[in-house]
């Protein structure tokens, strides 16, 4: 154990007395890296803790609360299905995010923000169209018109439109 600092001392020059001893004694002599470069992102204030998670193997969604998670995924859904060869593997991810919604909708506790579960059927339109515009973006002398790329969504009936109004409004106001 350290000994304990003299009242007369300050803490400034009782450390550097200290250093100064253990210079003299050696004990800095045969530390592990003596003599080599810092590594590189060693300058950050944080580069232990990204260490730390990187060692454990820990991912940055361990550290996010859940519903953040949730949003994040049910945002990218169409990028995660879209390397999928089949409609059953994108209804199964669909699946399972909303059965990870409904989980977190049914805890008790936590802050009140609304995440809905996702519609398979659209998830599973969009993702056939993104597959035909490939497939047609790869094939030699297709072309895709304009009145083809554009087509005219289906119009909302009134209580959609203003719930999708509320929600933009609700969601702008949460932090």
């Amino acid at each position: 154990m350290t000994e304990r600092k003299p009242p007369d001392l300050t803490f400034e020059s009782w450390i550097d007395k200290q250093i100064r001893e253990a210079t003299e004694r050696g004990e800095f002599d045969r530390l592990p890296g003596a003599g080599q470069p810092i590594p590189p992102g060693m300058d950050d204030e944080n580069w232990w803790v990204r260490n730390l998670l990187q060692r454990e193997g820990i991912g940055t969604d361990a550290l996010l609360p859940e519903h953040i998670v949730l949003r994040r995924d049910r945002e990218r859904i169409d990028h995660t299905v879209r390397p999928m060869t089949s409609e059953r593997a994108v209804r199964e991810a669909v699946t399972e995010l909303n059965e990870r919604i409904v989980r977190w909708l049914r805890s008790p506790g936590g802050p009140d923000i609304p995440i809905g579960p996702v519609r398979a059927d659209d998830v599973v339109e969009r993702w056939r169209a993104a597959r035909e515009a490939e497939q047609s973006a790869g094939a030699p002398g297709a072309t895709v018109t304009s009145t083809e790329s554009a087509e005219a969504p289906a119009k909302r009936s009134w209580w959609q439109r203003l719930r999708g109004r509320w929600t933009r409004r609700y969601l702008a106001q949460t932090p």
